[in-house]
């Protein structure tokens, strides 16, 4: 087989190779992608979730959608669909692209943003009347969304599970009062909310 033979060869087999990685590399993107909402599916949120908690003006944040199932019911899945879609893409807009958010599964999300201004209460108060606002070209179809988050500064030591229960706590704290928005308590946590929900799947 001649030199150029040889280098023809090598030079189709390192395209083909190049090819199949990019194939690879986005096919692997894909896979870490929520279809509907295109936000981190549960274990690629965890992985940035946990780099995130490094930063001591980490907040921890799940929003739950009030009422999902009867927005579903009443007009349709594909109004539901758009739904969380457009909550996805509020949350992802008001994290910013210093922080992450996730799909956790059905109408829950989650994310981890860093508070570099001690703003989080307000900017949370904000967030919870932009995501009532009705879905975009849809008037009819909205709801609100209630969040729960917690400080990783004021958990010493806990991990991203169990911020996430504290959050979880919270977030059902705020779905039982007037308001959108609760914080965790800095105490333990209530034991009726973790018999409820144990262990948050996929966050350990």
């Amino acid at each position: 087989m001649s030199a150029l033979t040889l280098a023809v060869a090598a030079a189709v087999l390192g395209t083909t190779w190049s090819v199949h990685t990019v194939w690879m590399v986005r096919r692997l993107r894909t896979a870490r992608r929520d279809p509907l909402t295109g936000l981190w599916t549960r274990d690629a949120f965890t992985r940035r979730a946990r780099r995130l908690l490094r930063n001591k003006r980490a907040v921890v944040l799940l929003a739950d959608v009030d009422h999902f199932k009867q927005v579903n019911d009443r007009f349709g899945h594909a109004a539901g669909d758009a739904l969380l879609a457009t909550t996805a893409a509020r949350l992802t807009h008001a994290v910013g692209h210093g922080g992450t958010v996730g799909r956790l599964g059905g109408d829950e999300f989650a994310a981890v943003f860093i508070d570099r201004d001690h703003t989080a209460p307000d900017q949370l108060d904000i967030l919870a009347r932009i995501l009532a606002r009705p879905v975009d070209g849809t008037p009819h179809v909205h709801t609100t969304v209630s969040l729960g988050w917690v400080r990783a500064a004021d958990h010493h030591g806990e991990d991203l599970s169990g911020l996430l229960r504290r959050a979880d706590e919270a977030m059902y704290a705020a779905k039982r009062s007037s308001s959108l928005v609760h914080r965790a308590r800095l105490g333990r946590l209530l034991a009726s909310v973790a018999g409820r929900r144990p262990g948050r799947r996929g966050a350990a």
